[in-house]
């Protein structure tokens, strides 16, 4: 298990300076700073974050390795084969909170987790993906997104990508707004019936994807001209990123109740929002769009 849990976080560590490198570039003007921390009851991880640069208004890109003899309650409840074992997570995650709102929010996330319990086989599984929320939607953008993320699914298999697409957009949904959180992409958790050498290879090629499909998006869209209507709405629409990631996803609520880094787990949240009673975007709008065309689900490739 020890080459199993090496290898990942070799290949984990490399795709973080990657991603970082790439979205530096675009970008142009800030650089991520790192911090790097420890977790009391084990492990740690090294935090990147990027703030106030020529297009990234705040980003953070971050690896983590915690480990401990007990997981929580929680954890286990639905997952009792788990129960009484150590267990080791690692991962990659990242938000980037664009300052154009014609760019659109990108998130993406690759994991693994192993649980151990002497005499046992151990427990493992791969996870991960990345979804894309715009703020004004651009049917290219959507189209060369999952045209990117069915290309690293191609050599797994014709069913891999309408899979793990489906199972987008039924995780980044707000069942409270009976809404989707974008257009979808990518996801997939407690893969491991491939056995661990092509799981690894799945969560290698979703990883590496993922500057693929964004950087050309930023790039095509950083430069187009916005006011003070298309900045409120962005800011509008960033509420409900905050509210998914607090009520729903499973990355958050794991981290903080296995005793995580708070300030690294909530750095994917949007440095500026606006949370407007009962607003409605004004029938033929760009903003009234992003609801009828690009909110609903869709075959995009």
């Amino acid at each position: 298990m020890t080459d199993m849990v090496s290898r990942v976080k070799e290949f984990l560590l490399d795709l973080q300076d990657r991603i970082c490198a790439g979205l530096e570039a675009e970008d142009g003007q800030a650089k991520f700073q790192e911090e790097t921390w420890t977790r009391e009851q084990g492990g740690g991880g090294r935090t990147r974050v990027i703030a106030d640069g020529a297009v990234i208004e705040k980003g953070g890109v971050n690896f983590s390795h915690v480990f401990g003899t007990q997981l929580p309650a929680s954890a286990t409840a639905n997952r009792p084969e788990l129960a009484g074992r150590s267990f080791q997570a690692l991962g990659v995650s990242l938000v980037i909170h664009p300052n154009n709102p014609y760019v659109p929010t990108s998130h993406a996330n690759v994991r693994f987790f192993i649980a151990e319990k002497e005499g046992e086989e151990p427990v493992w599984w791969f996870g991960g993906g990345y979804d894309l929320t715009p703020y004004y939607g651009n049917k290219e953008d959507c189209q060369f997104w999952h045209q990117t993320a069915k290309d690293a699914c191609a050599s797994f298999g014709d069913e891999v990508y309408p899979k793990y697409k489906k199972w987008c957009d039924e995780y980044f949904y707000l069942k409270h707004r009976d809404e989707p959180r974008g257009v979808g992409g990518l996801f997939f958790d407690d893969l491991n019936e491939w056995g661990f050498d092509k799981s690894f290879a799945f969560m290698q090629a979703v990883g590496n994807s993922y500057i693929e499909a964004y950087r050309p998006i930023v790039a095509r869209r950083k430069d187009t001209p916005y006011g003070e209507r298309q900045r409120k709405f962005q800011c509008y629409r960033r509420g409900r990123y905050v509210e998914f990631n607090l009520v729903y996803d499973r990355g958050t609520i794991f981290g903080l109740q296995t005793g995580g880094r708070t300030e690294s787990i909530l750095m994917s949240l949007p440095p500026i929002v606006h949370w407007d009673y009962n607003w409605q975007p004004e029938s033929g709008t760009e903003e009234a769009e992003l609801y009828e065309v690009y909110l609903k689900d869709q075959d995009w490739v």
